[in-house]
């Protein structure tokens, strides 16, 4: 048996346990960097710092207070919050009390926060601020099992019986521990494998989210492989702003406190790009969106700049690509990324050029980036790649304990999630789907046995529902979503994903697209742009003033997609190509319900909602 097994088989019942593992080993280390708002709100944030022992203390007490308040091991305390400092805290006072967490998106409405929190029949509800708290108040009366509401920022609140602040919370705790100093970690003791330690709600792309169980040991296993895969060292800095309430965020704090590396955190999306140069991590994980709006913003302010300066950026971007998959190829037949010299003089006058000031605005020490929940387009990979921004593309899903793939390193892979980690078995269906089984598996599905029984096999494989192929090394790439593949009238299979995502490397203005094609006889696409681009875009073009629903009306922006249409259309086999388009009049967003909060699109939402511009595209053809 090898050291990455052994550490792995060995691993303790939970991250409980490594948490106090941690704070034993590195108590004075620095653990995690958070932002502290300016007193009068303006000018840049100040950063302070929390050792392993100062974060500790705080956990302790949330969990004493917790206990204090009644909870019981493997009862539901449900969080919602932003990314922030206090979420990861209470998360770990959560488990550290033997408490199940249940995670809520702050932008969750009240009806889906109360069928949340009555599923899962949480005790307590960590809120964020007043605007959390008043989701359940509203619904007080559907919520009989929820005793109280603690919050994070009391401002405006008024506490009482029901209701107390989170300092209030630890203040209790801490007094129940000078009284009994070893509740905590008795209580940690006592924690089994098996035991309940995330109840984690599906965004779902079509209806009720459904509650993913996950046990002690799947973060714990988590926490072990990710460490044994060598990507992180005690060395790093992240920066995680990734919400927490999704699979993909919460592991990165398992990773995090195997390795006892600094995290900095700050769940503000608007907020990134002043952050990046600041923090200067060396490593982030990401959404593919966020790769995305960097490239489309790169690409609209030079083009903003004038025909050469965009010229220059599209030589630049052509440089990147080409040298990013030769050097990838050159390390996959023999071990060193080397390129011909004429790429390589070509590559250095670009990188002074252009991408030496895309790796300033990442803050200058990224030696890797993390992207998982969606496929990245790969020409936006290969981009990022040759400009000296790693992407190590990774799969996995809420039911995995997110993490099931990832790209190993130097030797990865554009366009593929790379290898299993460590303990992921793998195995691709005679239809192309991808089952895994590992220590990560869910548990099952709360309440729903016969949901839970149509993925998950008695023997523990999971069936995904992603279809992918495995290369001869055990690299995957993922196709598409099983039920997502478009069958044309003609008989003819389509992965709308891979369309989509070639759209979006070729058109600097795209937000999102939706490919319609389904038992139709042509493909169709309903687009959205991002809007800050095309704002810029319209000033140019004798649009300026004009409101967002005005600009993609104008048969100017209508004209100018259509050309990146045929663009597209030309890397494009015939029957995938995209006949006609429309563009949708506002972004598709969260609000709406038209993507997830991890900005997965929802493909029957879009389609519904949008009905009248797809019937429209196919008026007059024989199907119709």
């Amino acid at each position: 048996m090898s050291d990455t097994q052994t550490l792995i088989e060995n691993r303790p019942p939970s991250v409980a346990n490594l948490f106090l593992e941690r704070v034993t080993a590195t108590p004075d280390a620095e653990a995690y960097r958070y932002p502290v708002p300016s007193a009068s709100g303006e000018g840049p944030d100040a950063w302070k710092s929390l050792t392993w022992g100062q974060a500790a203390e705080r956990v302790f007490a949330i969990a004493a207070g917790l206990i204090e308040l009644g909870v019981q091991p493997e009862q539901r305390v449900a969080l919602a919050s932003s990314t922030r400092l206090d979420w990861i805290l209470a998360d770990l006072g959560i488990m550290c009390a033997g408490a199940a967490t249940t995670t809520v998106y702050p932008q969750t409405n009240a009806d889906e926060s109360a069928f949340i929190l009555s599923d899962s029949e949480s005790r307590v509800l960590i809120a964020e601020d007043a605007a959390q708290l008043a989701k359940a108040v509203e619904k007080r009366g559907e919520l009989p099992a929820l005793t109280h509401v603690v919050v994070i920022d009391g401002a405006g609140v008024e506490t009482g019986d029901w209701i107390l602040t989170l300092a209030e919370l630890e203040a209790r705790g801490a007094a129940r521990l000078e009284k009994d100093p070893e509740l905590v970690k008795e209580r940690v003791g006592a924690i089994t494998k098996d035991q309940l330690a995330t109840l984690i709600y599906t965004s779902g792309t079509t209806g009720r989210p459904k509650g993913v169980r996950l046990a002690h040991d799947s973060w714990s296993y988590m926490a072990k492989s990710i460490a044994a895969t060598g990507l992180i060292s005690a060395e790093d800095v992240q920066y995680l702003w990734l919400p927490l309430a999704h699979v993909f965020g919460k592991v990165l704090t398992s990773g995090q406190i195997e390795v006892g590396h600094v995290t900095a955190v700050d769940g503000r999306v608007d907020k990134i790009i002043e952050n990046l140069p600041v923090v200067q991590p060396t490593y982030m994980a990401a959404v593919p969106r966020i790769f995305e709006k960097v490239y489309n913003g790169v690409a609209a302010k030079a083009r903003a700049g004038g025909g050469a300066k965009y010229k220059i950026f599209q030589w630049a971007a052509g440089v990147a690509r080409e040298y990013a998959k030769v050097s990838q190829d050159n390390f996959r037949r023999t071990g060193t990324a080397s390129v011909p010299f004429g790429l390589a003089a070509k590559h250095k006058t670009a990188d002074a050029l252009v991408y030496a000031k895309i790796r300033e605005a990442f803050g200058g020490n990224l030696r890797a980036c993390v992207s998982g929940s969606a496929a990245l387009a790969p020409e936006i990979g290969y981009f990022f790649s040759g400009a000296g921004i790693h992407i190590l593309e990774g799969y996995g899903l809420t039911e995995s304990s997110a993490a099931s793939f990832v790209n190993p390193g130097e030797a990865y892979r554009t366009g593929t999630v790379g290898k299993p980690l460590p303990g992921t078995e793998v195995r691709i269906a005679d239809d192309g789907e991808i089952l895994l089984r590992s220590p990560g598996i869910m548990q099952g599905y709360h309440g729903l046995p016969e949901k839970t029984a149509e993925v998950l096999e008695a023997d523990g494989w999971f069936h995904t529902g992603d279809i992918g192929e495995l290369s001869p090394d055990g690299y995957l790439r993922i196709t598409d979503r099983k039920k997502d593949l478009i069958k044309t009238s003609g008989g003819k299979y389509i992965a709308p994903a891979e369309v989509e995502g070639q759209f979006k490397a070729v058109c600097p203005y795209v937000s999102n697209i939706l490919v319609h094609g389904a038992d139709r006889n042509f493909c169709t696409a309903l687009i959205a742009l991002d809007e800050p681009s095309i704002l810029e875009w319209a000033k140019e073009n004798g649009l300026e003033g004009r409101s967002y629903a005005e600009i993609v009306a104008a048969p100017a922006t209508v004209s100018m997609v259509e050309a990146y249409v045929k663009e597209l259309n030309e890397g494009l086999q015939k029957w995938q190509t995209i006949k006609k388009f429309r563009l949708l009049p506002r972004d598709l967003d969260v609000e709406h319900g038209e993507i997830t909060p991890s900005l997965k699109l929802k493909r029957p939402v879009v389609e519904r909602e949008y009905k009248h511009l797809i019937d429209e595209m196919y008026a007059g053809t024989r199907e119709a």
